[in-house]
């Protein structure tokens, strides 16, 4: 590879949505499902905590939902509100820790698709999400939580690779695990992702550290946030007219959490 970069893939906006923009439309198709057949309340705004990019409020923005987000990263914050000023949408994306914050005007439904979660290292800073969560969320909402859980009855995938192409632009990515630390529950992940353009070759390598989390360990998590209620669990197939029950072979699992 012609010119390497240890750093983030969140300080490339551009290339992060490439990557992970490729399930949108079932993604899109499944939370407005979600909130349909699973919300105690009619969704009108919308929260997604961690937010990157925001591919997903885009979308449900244009759509005519209130949308608002938060971000620890400055750069992907100004990349979505500049998408979402785009589509002449408010600018409601703000620089935030998931773990811990205030929203001013209560939501109807929040989501989190892609394991972010995991990237809060300790049980503090999960509850702490998890309870700002609930006390922003209206009675009824819902919050869609896409975790990969770390299997109990057979051996957990190790490797992931996937590609995305827009024009010109190729960006390939290959990531694995490194091991875990049983002592702090945290899975060391390296991360290579590729860019291919016509006059630029780069190939960003990042580090990444998840929080694991069994089944159980996240039903004991859950139990611990007042007012939080697991509804439904979902696969990452995003059927929504087959749930799916979570054992010891499961690993990519999508929670529906609703506000009691």
């Amino acid at each position: 590879m012609s010119n390497q970069v240890e750093a983030s893939i969140y300080d490339y906006p551009v290339y992060y949505d490439l990557l992970f923009g490729s399930d949108v439309a079932a993604e899109y198709r499944f939370l407005k499902a979600c909130f349909q057949k699973h919300a105690g309340c009619e969704v009108r705004s919308i929260f997604e905590p961690a937010c990157g990019t925001g591919r997903l409020l885009i979308k449900l923005g244009r759509e005519g939902y209130a949308v608002s987000g938060n971000d620890l990263n400055p750069k992907a914050v100004d990349f979505c509100n500049k998408r979402l000023a785009k589509y002449k949408l408010p600018e409601t994306v703000v620089v935030g820790d998931m773990s811990k914050f205030r929203v001013k005007t209560k939501f109807d439904a929040a989501f989190n698709m892609i394991n972010t979660f995991r990237h809060l290292a300790t049980e503090e800073q999960a509850l702490g999400h998890l309870q700002c969560m609930a006390r922003g969320l209206n009675k009824g909402g819902l919050y869609v939580l896409g975790i990969h859980l770390e299997p109990t009855q057979c051996q957990p995938m190790q490797e992931e690779a996937w590609s995305a192409r827009r024009g010109n632009l190729v960006v390939n990515s290959y990531m694995w695990s490194k091991g875990i630390d049983r002592k702090t529950r945290l899975e060391h992940l390296g991360l290579h992702v590729d860019v291919f353009t016509p006059t630029k070759r780069l190939r960003i390598v990042d580090h990444m550290e998840y929080r694991t989390y069994k089944h159980a360990e996240f039903l004991a998590l859950v139990k611990r946030v007042r007012g939080l209620e697991i509804a439904e669990t979902y696969d990452f197939g995003y059927n929504i007219k087959k749930p799916c029950s979570v054992n010891g072979r499961s690993e990519d699992v999508v929670f529906v959490l609703r506000r009691k």
